[in-house]
This record gives structure tokens, C-alpha cells and sequence, in this order.
């Protein structure tokens, strides 16, 4: 289960700026993947010394590297300052439980995001903050885990389709934050399915177990809704920035790519409230279930108080032979059928009558 708040309490007593990694460590190790291109050639390479980042903010290509193994901070830090990133930055980057933000800076534009993957086995979702540093001619993405999300984008800056190898780094990034915005769309399908599930379950026959679920379902909803609405200011802030980093033909995208976050936003907020009406319709249906279950007994009960009464009659052991109020055939030979018959009759004129009262 998601985390609603990530500690820090390693950071505690420290001065800002500290590179200090807080968040989730995996098993891979520090790696760097760097991508070089232009509208004609493309270069694929791992690169391991720092002076080959240096020549970064003299060339006229475009550059995207992309940085995974965060829990290595001091690995990170070294690799940072070499871009001249501000301390700040470099925190942010390594303290994996940030909220969705846009910090500007001279050199360079900071971006933070959070993106959600889905796990069809389990039903649960999981967070990871990835990092994007926006330069002149350079994009830097920063990530724990070395994930295939943004493989399709490298895909199509090697086969050179659509516009990636026409327009600068500007765009890149904007194909990668329309490749996040696109996996809230594919998580929140995942979602409905199983927001159906329960609805189906809710109406059929609903359980403790099924509470549980909307509950966690529930929990769920107000994490993904955390790391969506802060990802419209921060699409709109790239809308408004006023910085050579973003170009003026990359903008019409961006509105395109806010208008869809709009979309995860609304989608969002519709399962959010569906899923706390489930609440209710989970404790109505107990509800009518137990009314129900009253209903039957209370019928048996009502059935047997005139039984029990025409028996506890009859099971009086008064010799009425020399009263003059004589108990009507106590003695008769045909009495105990007599008896039998009469509450039998009795009950089959209620059950009749509650018949066609339409209460059973």
C-alpha cells in the first residue's frame, strides 16, 4: 500500500540543500543512459567520466541523459554539480516524496512528477518521483528504478517518427509528460474495472471483505489525486513560462497535454466520489438485508403467538367436571385433532393474509 506521508526524519537537524536520498531503494545500481541527436544523426551511449557532461553546454545537439540509481547521493551530487544545479535542487531530486511542482531557475528549468503504475496481480498501485532538469540544449530525467516508461519516446527519436529529431529538447520533454499523463489513463481504466467489480459485488452479495476493499480502493484514490492536481499547475506553469527553455511551437502542445490532465483530473474526481457513494450503498445494503432477515422472523413470530396461545390453553390440567365453567372439548374423544386442526388452520389464514398484504 501507498504511503500518504514518506518520513524524513533523516534530514532532520540538517542544513537545506543536503544530499541525502529518502525514498525507497531497488537493487540497480547508479547508471547514466545518454542519448545525443539532431535532425540527422542519433548517438546511444553510457558515458562514465564527468568531462563528457561538461562539452554538454558547448555543443548544438540535443542531449537527454537519463539518470537512475538515486539511492547513490553521493553518485548523484557529483553528477549534478556538474551541470551547476543549485543545492536545492539537488535535494529535491534525492527526496523521493516531493509534491508535483515547477521551480525556475537561470540556467535551467526543475521539474518534479509522480508517476503511478498499476499491478493487475496484486490490484495495488505503486509511486515513483521522476526529476526533469530543462537546459539550453539538454534534458535530464531522474529516476530510482530504470523503468521502460519513456522507451516508447526513445523509440521514436531512433526510428525518427513524428517531430522528436525535427524540434529541440523543449519538445522531448513534452513528450515524456504527455507519456506520464497517458499512464494515469491507463491506470484509471485498471481502476474502473475493478471500481465495477464492486459495484456488481456491492449488489450481489456484500461482505466485510468487500468494505475492506472500498476502503482500500478509497485510500488509493486520494494518493492518485495527490500526485494529479498538483500536475495541472505545473503543466500550466510551463504554459506561462516567459524562459527561452520553452519554444513558442511547443506551447500549442502543451494546452493539448493540459486539456488531458483535465481529463484525469475530472476522471479522478468522478471514481472518488463513486467510491465513497459505495460506502453508502454498502451500509444499505446491510441494512436492507437485515430488515429482511427481521421480517422473516418477526412472520414466524407472529404465525406462532396464536399457536402458542390455542396450545397453553388446552395445556391447562383443570377437571372441569364438577365446575360449572366447562373448558369446551377437553373431554371430547376428537380433541387433540380438534386442537391440532385449529392451529394449523390459524396459521395457513395468516399466511394468507400477510400474502396478500405483499409483505413476504
Amino acid at each position: 500500500m501507498l504511503k500518504l506521508v514518506k518520513t524524513s526524519s533523516r534530514k532532520a537537524g540538517l542544513p537545506p540543500g543536503s544530499p541525502i536520498f529518502i525514498g525507497e531503494k531497488v537493487t540497480e545500481k547508479f547508471g547514466l543512459d545518454m542519448v545525443d541527436y539532431d535532425t540527422d544523426n542519433l548517438s546511444l551511449s553510457t558515458p562514465v567520466r564527468l568531462d563528457e557532461f561538461y562539452r554538454l553546454k558547448e555543443t548544438r545537439s540535443n542531449t537527454w541523459i537519463r539518470v537512475h540509481g538515486l539511492h547513490d547521493a553521493e553518485a548523484v551530487d557529483r553528477f549534478c554539480l556538474s551541470f551547476g544545479l543549485h543545492p536545492l535542487t539537488i535535494e529535491d531530486i534525492l527526496h523521493t516524496g516531493q509534491r508535483p511542482k515547477i521551480d525556475h531557475y537561470d540556467d535551467y528549468l526543475f521539474l518534479v512528477l509522480n508517476l503511478i503504475k498499476y499491478d493487475e496481480n496484486t490490484k495495488e498501485m505503486s509511486m515513483e518521483q521522476i526529476s526533469f532538469v530543462l537546459g539550453a540544449n539538454y534534458l535530464l530525467t531522474f529516476h530510482e528504478k530504470n523503468d521502460d516508461i519513456f522507451d516508447e519516446v526513445l523509440a521514436r527519436l531512433e526510428n525518427n517518427k513524428g517531430r522528436s529529431r525535427q524540434m529541440g529538447v523543449d519538445y522531448l520533454l513534452y513528450s515524456l509528460l504527455d507519456r506520464v499523463v497517458d499512464n494515469f489513463f491507463a491506470v484509471l481504466e485498471k481502476i474502473g474495472e475493478e471500481v465495477e467489480d464492486l459495484e456488481e459485488e456491492l449488489i450481489a452479495d456484500p461482505s466485510p471483505e468487500t468494505l475492506q476493499a472500498i476502503h482500500f480502493l478509497k485510500r488509493e484514490m486520494i494518493l492518485l489525486r495527490k500526485s494529479v492536481w498538483p500536475l495541472r499547475e505545473v503543466i500550466n506553469g510551463l504554459q506561462r513560462d516567459e524562459t527561452t527553455f520553452m519554444g513558442t511551437s511547443t506551447q500549442v502542445y502543451l494546452k493539448d497535454l493540459y486539456d488531458h490532465t483535465i481529463q484525469v483530473l475530472d476522471t479522478v474526481e468522478t471514481f472518488r466520489d463513486i467510491i465513497s457513494g459505495m460506502i453508502d450503498i454498502y451500509l444499505s445494503s446491510v441494512s436492507n438485508r437485515m430488515n429482511e432477515v427481521m421480517k422473516v422472523l418477526t412472520i414466524f413470530a407472529v404465525i406462532f403467538i396464536p399457536l402458542t396461545f390455542i396450545a397453553g390453553l388446552y395445556g391447562m390440567n383443570f377437571n372441569t367436571s364438577q365446575s360449572p365453567f366447562n373448558m369446551p372439548e377437553l373431554n371430547w374423544y376428537f380433541g387433540y385433532p380438534f386442537a391440532l386442526l385449529l392451529m394449523a388452520s390459524t396459521a395457513g389464514a395468516m399466511l394468507i393474509y400477510f400474502k396478500n398484504k405483499k409483505w413476504f
